[in-house]
């Protein structure tokens, strides 16, 4: 039988005293917590334990033999019909043994030294590990806090030593963080409750018009979300869990950091007049998109890399196309003396973080690019059409037809004029589909190119907003916070003697930190696969870039 000690290193050159600490239920284990310095009076002793509220008692004697204290090693040996154990351990600095009342046979030990430190302040991943060995000395060093909170040090009728022996670890920065923190949240959470109830009273007056533009501009999401993360962070009951705890605080670190380069990116547009440059770039970059526009569909009205299209179809759906350019042209110079002042109260939102200042440019690009937008709407629905009108008549020359109830292809009989019918726009629909494909083809490349770009600014947003910046400082400044298991090291292995070994903690990878406390993203985008992506694109279907179709009726 093998009896395991786990010992603090703090307490290897204590002096001789008792050990308290706890025995593992079921296991030859034992965790010594802390070292009782002699002189002391076991009352005191008793009753210093049963203050800790923990499931704490003498687990035996430590003696570091002294010159005057021979008897010391026999005095403490004796102690034990004071404090009553099933087993008494008889430490000393140079062996270790075990004596018990009814068992004269010696034991095998094992000693595991540890850093209280590190072992007190850390966290076991992944939490499943509950019931291990390991996690259970996780959880007995974790629990004896309030132990070291009743030790007066010098003041006090008893001597101890522990991790906090000189003196308790703190910053004044983080006590007056503590103190301010529970009236700033009773603010956060009453502003909060003024802010829902606005947003409540203009949902309800503001119509559907106004709720389906809350739910499609970037910027009203990004506020929403805002508002979700005051909310946690000016909850007034405490975190459940270390895994909540610890995401609040990426969430406040997180909403610190965007506002702070919020404020960076303000401090550069409203110096210099960059928003007056911006401004005289802006027109003159739309003005060049629509003149290539317009290119691109004279190229495309002619006989596009020799391609011969039907040029009555190509002709008009050209000129249609030219027509809203024209349109969008006007647009663009009735807006632009106006263009300034928008840019320079749009880079007010920066003050809000930069996430808004990126969701706004995200609702720019939008607005701006809406003449593709429409092109690519109008390409893909005529594309559409005519993918399925050749499909439902190819349906129609195999005797098939769709059942709309059931959902299926069924069999169906059809007479002579209705073949005929079909075969004439069969022929007509796959003429035509060359020249529609081609304006379809084009559009949804400029239309994926304003996605894209979309997507990387939403990306942006959903980083800066989930990223676990507080965790991943942890992890890089003090790695043993977020420890995945342990390992253990030989520190002397002797014939005759005690084996001792060094638990050291393994930190949590990186990898597993993001994705253990990174705080659920709201993007707007649709996660669909790349099969699916394909299979949109290639019937004609539209991609939108907010929502998720989830059926056919959508």
């Amino acid at each position: 039988m093998v009896l395991k000690i786990f010992f603090p290193q703090c307490c290897n050159l204590a002096d001789s005293g008792l050990l308290v600490g706890r025995w593992i239920p079921g296991q030859d284990s034992a965790v010594v917590l802390a070292v009782i310095h002699y002189p002391f009076i076991p009352a005191q002793v008793k009753q210093y334990i049963q203050q800790s509220g923990e499931e704490l008692a003498v687990l035996g004697s430590w003696s570091l033999p002294k010159e005057g204290q021979e008897g010391m090693e026999s005095f403490l040996r004796d102690l034990s019909t004071i404090f009553p154990q099933e087993r008494w351990l008889q430490i000393s600095r140079k062996m270790g043994k075990m004596d018990g009342e009814e068992e004269e046979e010696k034991e095998k030990v094992v000693f595991v030294h540890y850093d209280q430190k590190k072992v007190m302040l850390s966290r076991l991943h992944p939490v499943h590990m509950e019931d291990t060995q390991t996690a259970v000395v996780f959880q007995t060093v974790a629990r004896s806090q309030p132990l070291f909170l009743l030790d007066r040090y010098d003041d006090g009728p008893l001597r101890s030593t522990h991790w906090q022996t000189e003196g308790r670890e703190g910053s004044i920065l983080v006590e007056l963080l503590k103190r301010a923190s529970v009236p700033l949240c009773l603010l956060l959470n009453w502003l909060m409750s003024v802010w829902t109830r606005f947003c409540r009273l203009r949902a309800v007056s503001g119509g559907s018009c106004k709720v389906l533009l809350s739910s499609k501009l970037s910027t009203c999401i990004q506020l929403s979300h805002r508002s979700e993360h005051m909310r946690s962070i000016s909850s007034p009951g405490a975190a459940s869990s270390h895994i909540e705890f610890t995401r609040k605080a990426n969430t406040v670190v997180s909403v610190l950091v965007d506002v702070a380069l919020g404020i960076l990116l303000m401090s550069w547009l409203y110096r210099d007049e960059h928003v007056a440059a911006l401004a005289s770039a802006l027109v003159p970059a739309a003005d060049r998109v629509a003149t290539e526009l317009e290119q691109l569909l004279q190229w495309l009205m002619g006989a596009p890399a020799g391609l011969k299209m039907n040029r009555a179809l190509d002709q008009v759906l050209g000129r249609f196309f030219l027509y809203h350019i024209h349109l969008w042209i006007s647009y663009i110079h009735l807006l632009s003396p106006s263009v300034e002042q928008i840019l320079w109260y749009g880079g007010l939102s920066a003050g809000l973080g930069l996430t808004f200042a990126l969701s706004l440019l995200s609702d720019m690009v939008a607005l701006l690019t809406f003449h593709i937008y429409c092109f690519y709407v109008y390409g893909a629905r005529l594309y559409c059409m005519k993918v399925y009108g050749l499909s439902s008549l190819w349906r129609l020359f195999r005797g098939k037809k769709w059942n709309v109830l059931r959902q299926r292809v069924d069999s169906c009989s059809y007479d002579l004029d209705q073949l005929f019918i079909g075969m004439l726009l069969f022929t007509i629909l796959l003429f035509l589909l060359p020249t529609t494909a081609l304006y379809y083809l084009v559009f949804t490349l400029l239309r994926l190119v304003v996605v894209l770009f979309q997507g990387v600014l939403h990306l942006s947003v959903d980083f800066i907003n989930s990223f676990p910046l507080f965790a991943l400082g942890q992890r890089i400044c003090q790695p043993y916070r977020l420890a995945e298991g342990v390992k253990f090291r030989v520190l002397c292995e002797e014939p005759g003697s005690a084996l001792h070994l060094l638990m050291e903690i393994n930190p949590l990878s990186c990898s597993a930190v993001v994705q253990t406390y990174r705080t659920p993203a709201s993007s707007c985008y649709p996660r669909d696969s790349w099969a699916a992506l394909v299979r949109k694109l290639f019937v004609g279907e539209l991609v939108y870039p907010w929502r998720r179709k989830s059926s056919k009726a959508d």
